[in-house]
This record gives C-alpha cells, structure tokens and sequence, in this order.
C-alpha cells in the first residue's frame, strides 16, 4: 500500500480505535501487552507492580546519525515502537499524536516524539524519514532504527515486547502498544494508549508535568 494512503487509513483508524485495539490486542494476548499497558489505559510508572522504562541505548536517526539515551536529558518526550510497514497501530498513534499536539497547544512546544523501529531489517534511516514525513503525521518527530542488536537492547530497556510474524516480503511485526511518557530526567513516568483520546491525554500529560 502507498505510504499516503496509509496515512489517509491513519484518520479512519483514530475514530475506531477501539476496534483496532481489540484485534491489536488479540494479536499479543499471552505474549506481552501486559508489560506495555492494555488499550484505554495509562499506568503510571515505577509504582510497584507496574512496569518501568529508560536506560541506556545506541541507535541511529533518520539523518543517520548515531544517537543514544542523552537525546532525553532536559525534555519531555513520549517514546513508542513500531515499523513503517504497519498497517494500523503505528499510523493511528501517529495521528493521535498530532490529534494530542494540536490538543495541548503551547503546552506541548517542547514535547519531544520518538518513533523506535522494531523492523531494522526494512526500517533504513532513509525508510524512516520519508515514513515520518508522510502527510497527517506530527512535524520533528524522530526516528530511531539500529541493528537488530542495538534495536533488541533498547526494546528491553522499555520493557516492549516484539517478534516476526509471517516469512518473505510480506511479514509483520507484533509489538507492545505503550507510548512512554519519560520526564526530563530519562526517567519513565506514565504509559499512554491512543484510545485515551487526545482530550485525556493532554490532561494527563498536564497532570504529570507538573509534579515533574
């Protein structure tokens, strides 16, 4: 499918997220959603029992610049997983970014966005910027993509969960659905779902900015 339409299938897939995240959903049943934080719910993190993120990683961005965990000192900034070729969660957490910048206006100036690559294989830092530079997607947001190793070890510092699924060209990826909100420090401190809606998002993020 061309990357327009996928991202024309993005506005559709927002305002039947729930249905989405059902079968999103069924896909990791068993297999780690738990870890990531289910559809419709925010976990605040580090709160015993509940998962953890942030640590030490190397990748590369879509300039092909070799980056690692100091891209999060001193901002805010909300970290996800996925790959180009998906076919709905990505593009949906996407455009509900862009639905929650829009939503939290000056509040979200500084909000850093940073989209991980479970995908090395396709995700080229090429694939990742003409990806994130697609039509409805947030402006400035990053793209981190490495090799399977670097991927790998970032994947476990976040606590997500990912594998192949299918053989040859056509095959996909399942992936945990959390969107990390890390605070100034790299530290994690809440788990957003798109199916929050950019309303309950945006006070969310309020909330939690403000106790810093």
């Amino acid at each position: 499918m061309p990357r327009k339409s996928v991202v024309a299938l993005a506005a559709v897939c927002l305002g039947i997220a729930a249905a989405l995240a059902l079968v999103t959903l069924i896909v990791v049943q068993g297999r780690g959603e738990t870890r990531a934080g289910t559809a419709g719910q925010a976990i605040e993190a580090g709160v015993e029992g509940q998962p953890t993120a942030g640590g030490p990683f190397t990748l590369v961005n879509q300039d092909g610049e070799t980056v690692d965990q100091t891209l999060l000192d001193g901002k805010w900034s909300l970290v996800f997983f996925g790959f180009t070729y998906c076919p709905d969660y990505c593009p949906t957490t996407l455009a509900f970014l862009q639905a929650l910048k829009t939503e939290l206006g000056p509040d979200g100036e500084d909000l850093q966005m940073i989209f991980v690559s479970v995908d090395p294989a396709r995700d080229t830092p090429q694939a990742l910027k003409d990806y994130l530079s697609s039509d409805g997607f947030p402006e400035g947001v990053i793209g981190l993509t490495g090799t399977p190793e670097q991927v790998a070890a970032a994947a476990d510092a976040y606590d997500v969960f990912y594998s192949k699924s299918g053989e040859g060209e056509a095959y996909t990826m399942n992936h945990s659905l959390a969107i990390w909100l890390m605070g100034p420090d790299g530290k994690a401190r809440q788990t957003l779902n798109y199916e929050l809606g950019p309303e309950t998002a945006a006070d969310i993020f309020r909330r939690v900015k403000a106790r810093g």
